[in-house]
């Protein structure tokens, strides 16, 4: 199972400031992501080795921001203080995961800034925003879609430091009773509130822990 991406919220006056602080610490630079305009949200994304990216994202002024629940869920998680939000696991057929939650994915669509076209379905995103320990689903479904991982950094996720309970988030991922990210240690730690806690980086100049 890969991980496709975390997502660092943040309110919108404080996105550059974000971007410029995580960049700085592993020593990559963010790209503008643009905005989502179904979801009300913008991004910056920082492409990453073993195709993840980091995506730092904030909830425009906008009714969709109101009204999607990833908008929503931004939104929140930014009041709280903001942070990690959450983490994000690749399908390459999404429908299975229909069928076992027995709800369609969601469409989600923009254009980056340079004009290229991405495209996915998401789904689970609603169930992050009551338990935010579990990750939510993408299918990058546009044929010609190039991954925001692609011409990632020197940088690569170490591992995920997460609270939680283990087996829940196994059986949500449909893996029985363990939660297995493809060359990605996942840590157990104790924390007041259940999500992802802290990511380890490694980096050309050694490894970096953001929390």
């Amino acid at each position: 199972m890969r991980l496709d991406h975390i997502s660092y919220a943040c309110t919108t006056s404080e996105l550059a400031d974000v971007v410029q602080r995580i960049g700085s610490d592993v020593g990559a630079t963010f790209v503008d992501g643009g905005r989502h305009p179904s979801f009300g949200t913008r991004n910056f994304i920082l492409p990453l080795a073993n195709g993840c990216y980091i995506e730092v994202v904030s909830a425009l002024d906008h009714p969709a921001a109101d009204k999607a629940p990833f908008g929503q869920a931004v939104r929140r998680a930014a009041e709280d203080g903001g942070g990690w939000m959450s983490w994000v696991v690749s399908v390459s057929d999404i429908r299975p995961v229909e069928q076992r939650l027995g709800r369609p994915a969601r469409n989600g669509h923009r254009i980056r800034p340079d004009g290229v076209e991405l495209c996915w379905k998401q789904i689970g995103v609603l169930d992050v925003m009551t338990d935010a320990q579990l990750p939510f689903f993408v299918e990058w479904s546009c044929a010609n879609t190039e991954h925001p991982s692609a011409g990632g950094a020197d940088v690569a996720i170490e591992r995920l430091e997460m609270s939680g309970d283990p087996e829940a988030i196994a059986t949500w991922l449909g893996t029985g009773h363990t939660v297995p990210l493809d060359g990605i240690e996942v840590t157990w730690v104790e924390a007041e509130d259940p999500g992802l806690v802290a990511v380890w980086f490694r980096t050309p100049h050694g490894t970096v822990r953001i929390d």
